[in-house]
């Protein structure tokens, strides 16, 4: 199974999975290479969605632009609206820093708000 193939998996199916559950697998998963630590909807640092955490200063990375505005020399701004399920970042400088690292970072952090979502649909119903 390739990487695209186990993010699709894991997110057409986050429902029948819980949190610590889908932890183990992407854990599992990203060690035996598997799946891009991109992909991941989880966070193994916090133990949380990703979407959860995405703010915090040890999810900014210089080298890779995760949360990096280049031009600026500074960490991005999130805002993760979990009401409207959007996602944002931008430089607090510049107003800008887009990256393909931050962009494919919030693709992972919408399809985790999705999952988180539905689980809890799940669990009421």
């Amino acid at each position: 199974m390739n990487t695209t193939t186990l993010a699709s998996t894991t997110r057409l199916h986050p429902v029948s999975r819980t949190l610590p559950v889908l932890l183990a697998m992407e854990d599992d998963a990203e060690d035996v290479g598997r799946l891009s630590p991109d992909d991941r909807l989880t966070c193994h640092m916090h133990g949380r969605w990703i979407h959860q955490c995405v703010a915090s200063p040890l999810h900014v990375n210089p080298i890779t632009r995760h949360r990096w505005c280049r031009s600026c020399a500074a960490a991005l701004t999130v805002s993760v609206d979990e009401l409207s399920g959007t996602v944002t970042m931008s430089c607090p400088r510049c107003g800008h820093g887009e990256s393909a690292a931050s962009a494919r970072l919030i693709v992972a952090c919408r399809a985790s708000l999705a999952a988180a979502r539905a689980q809890a649909a799940a669990r009421a119903a």
